[in-house]
């Protein structure tokens, strides 16, 4: 991932001149307040509106929250301590910031000069593509020596890349095509990475066997090319003669062993989760929380949803956790926050669907501090009763799920439970349904029950079935929140925790929707051009 920083109408610090701007990244370990610098553009000197060139490659992790800081210096000298340099201002966001706006472009106001406008910063984030591209090939072959005393040869090719050193990388072996000269082998993938790491010209040595049964197979040739010969495809230039180097030294009438020939090059280029979110795929974050009666009266402090004033209860802990991290990937910010299994004032009806800033016509809450507030006011108006019904909730995403289905939005739900699970049958059915729209479901058990009917929810060793139908994907990701407590009484690194392993799985989920609707990312918006200007840069 490569944030690039560019900051216009910076202050100017200089005298005589424009100030000489230099930009300085902070990054912060998970679960760690300090922040360690990673890196520094180069200076350019005299200009206000500075495009710095130097990029910081940082690693992404959807599941992850990673927090930057970048400060912006007036360099007055060639001393490497920034204390010697003016502070123009610094920006704070996190990398799923960046790469969540459209076009993974970021503009923010500097900030941290009391009383001073410091400028705005554009930070532009795009994935290092390391070469995603994946090669469909088929060769035949014709006229292959004949290597067994009874039948004809057996021949399958084996395909090597050329390491830096000289040797040679086993890197695909082809299917054996019995008893002809003339095979045809069936089309393959390969990814260009593993046929020649992404380099065009490297050699790549093609071997020609013949199969036999006790592992000795018989050498009948080799041949070489390259990854920008076979680009070519099916011509004249791809037709490959087969040549024994022994034979050709022993025999001076030998030409060659047969020849290979490609039938067929086709380029596929593997889209990535962020290939969709820069071209405008909004994710959708809905919350429902258990207020079944199990969870205790929220006035005493045994209880789950017990109020603490001074830390947040595992119910806050989990929203918070995976809430901050989604939120960056959905514009608007606005989340429904729904609850299940109480009675609502003012006639004490049960509700497995009910609103949590209680406007059943708009459950959107602003943030996750709105819905955390809408969570805390619920806890104050309804009674805790039950049963736990996971179906209506699972169904009202759907509902709205069902209506995108063109990738332009993908819904995840959060559901924060307490127990056991009330409406089995009917929540296997919800989810069976729910795995051909696009959208993802994620549970989290808190308190000490036994979570086993979760885990055959989650899907991931038997997939969820419903009256002998089965979920067209994995769409359920189940953990216990008591695993995540860390035992230090950092809630810091428990959140961090627990948001990596139920947020890891959304990436795939996302995509193995996308590719099996045949669903292209949209184009990212044209790439950000700043004003032109002169730019002197120092080295």
């Amino acid at each position: 991932m490569l944030p690039g920083p560019d900051p216009q109408n910076l202050l100017d610090r200089d005298t005589f001149s424009k100030s000489d701007p230099i930009c300085v990244l902070y990054t912060q370990a998970v679960g760690n307040k300090e922040w360690r610098e990673f890196g520094r553009t180069e200076v350019i000197d005299n200009t206000l509106n500075p495009d710095f060139v130097r990029k910081f490659i940082l690693d992404y992790f959807f599941e992850e929250r990673e927090n930057l800081r970048f400060d912006l210096y007036d360099v007055d000298s060639k001393s490497p301590n920034l204390s010697k340099h003016d502070f123009l201002g610094q920006v704070f966001c996190t990398l799923g910031e960046i790469v969540g706006s459209q076009g993974s472009r970021l503009e923010k106001p500097i900030v941290g000069i009391p009383g001073r406008k410091c400028g705005t910063i554009i930070l532009t984030a795009e994935e290092l593509n390391c070469c995603r591209d994946a090669v469909l090939m088929q060769f035949c072959a014709n006229k292959l020596d004949k290597k067994d005393f009874f039948g004809k040869s057996d021949p399958f090719l084996v395909f090597y890349r050329s390491n830096e050193d000289g040797s040679f990388t086993i890197c695909h072996k082809t299917e054996v095509v019995k008893n002809t000269l003339n095979p045809v082998w069936q089309a393959f993938k390969i990814s260009v990475r593993a046929l020649c790491n992404g380099d065009y010209d490297r050699t790549i040595k093609v071997e020609v066997y013949d199969w036999d049964r006790d592992g000795s197979h018989d050498f009948i040739g080799e041949f070489t090319t390259s990854y920008r010969e076979l680009a070519r495809g099916q011509s004249q230039f791809n037709v490959y003669e087969v040549v024994n180097p022994k034979k050709k030294g022993k025999k001076k009438k030998y030409t060659n062993s047969g020849t290979v020939t490609l039938l067929s090059f086709l380029v596929e280029t593997e889209v990535s989760f962020l290939d969709y979110i820069k071209g405008g795929t909004q994710i959708n974050f809905t919350v429902a929380i258990d207020f079944t009666a199990s969870n205790g009266n929220p006035a005493q402090p045994t209880s789950l949803h017990y109020m603490n004033p001074y830390q947040l209860n595992a119910y806050g802990m989990a929203l918070k956790a995976v809430g901050e991290i989604v939120q960056d990937y959905d514009s608007d910010k606005m989340f429904p926050a729904l609850g299940f299994g109480a009675k609502l004032p003012p006639d004490g009806r049960i509700s497995h669907e009910f609103a949590l800033n209680g406007n059943p016509q708009n459950p959107y809450c602003d943030g996750i501090e709105g819905v955390m507030e809408a969570y805390y006011r619920s806890l104050k108006s309804v009674q805790l009763y039950g049963p736990t019904n996971f179906a209506p909730v699972i169904n009202h995403v759907a509902r709205y799920a069902s209506s995108v289905k063109d990738g332009s939005q993908y819904f995840v739900l959060l559901i924060v439970t307490d127990g056991v699970i009330s409406d089995m049958a009917q929540t296997k059915e919800s989810i069976v349904n729910a795995s051909k729209l696009p959208m993802s479901i994620i549970i989290v058990g808190v308190g000490p029950a036994e979570f086993d009917a979760m885990v055959e929810l989650d899907g991931d060793d038997v997939r969820v079935s419903s009256r002998g139908k089965y979920a067209e994907r994995d769409i359920v990701q189940f953990v216990p929140f008591r695993d995540y407590i860390d035992r230090s009484g950092n809630h810091i690194l428990s959140m961090a925790r627990l948001a990596k392993d139920v947020l890891a799985e959304i990436p795939e989920q996302f995509l193995s929707y996308m590719r099996a609707r045949g669903i292209k990312p949209s184009p990212a918006p044209p790439p950000y051009t700043p004003p032109t200007h002169v730019l002197q840069t120092q080295i």
